[in-house]
């Protein structure tokens, strides 16, 4: 069964980005709606049971066709979301160093030409969705509670959720000024643990 992870950080420690009001519904009720979901779909469907969340993403399509959809839903915002708080902390922001640093300057010559890149892309998602960052630098969107992993990518290193319930609590339709903020709080070393070494 899986559980809702634990924040390492407190639920008012974001507020250069999101208010304490924000952390506790989209974490507190959100992100354990996911859980609380995914659990049931795996008592619905046993067999599945005892596999780790990337395990079940990544063999998704290998799932059959009536337990797929709920697993993808729920098992991807159950995913998706445990990514997006492990990358943040109350002294994240800034710009990136060691592997991190070099794979985004091989990619977009410097932090800046990445992070308008990321901006620009999380700025064109229709409706609900994802950014990302992979492995190799790209930088991809995914709609709804799609990842990565199982569409064959890469273990992605980073996430920005551009869900409605991110952001109007603190921010209303303004998404633009939200992922300005969420820059001010994205733990690179949390990124940079991420990396596969190669």
């Amino acid at each position: 069964m899986f559980e809702l992870p634990k924040l390492k950080y407190g639920m008012g420690d974001l507020k250069q980005c999101m208010s304490e009001e924000a952390i506790q519904f989209h974490y507190g009720k959100h992100h354990q709606a996911y859980t609380d979901k995914l659990n049931l779909a795996l008592d619905a469907n046993p067999k599945y049971k005892g596999q780790t969340i990337e395990d079940l993403l990544t063999n998704i399509d290998a799932i059959d066709e009536s337990a797929r959809t709920a697993l993808r839903n729920q098992g991807g915002g159950y995913y998706n979301h445990s990514l997006f708080w492990e990358t943040m902390s109350p002294k994240g922001g800034g710009e990136p160093s060691g592997r991190v640093s070099e794979i985004i300057n091989s990619n977009y010559g410097s932090f800046q030409g990445f992070a308008e890149e990321f901006t620009n892309k999380s700025m064109s998602v229709f409706g609900s969705g994802w950014t990302w960052l992979l492995q190799n630098g790209n930088i991809i969107t995914t709609a709804n509670q799609d990842t990565p992993v199982s569409m064959g990518y890469e273990v992605p290193l980073l996430c920005l959720d551009l869900w409605e319930h991110a952001y109007y609590i603190d921010y209303r339709n303004r998404r633009d000024e939200f992922i300005k903020a969420w820059w001010n709080v994205v733990d690179w070393q949390a990124v940079n643990d991420r990396v596969v070494n190669r």
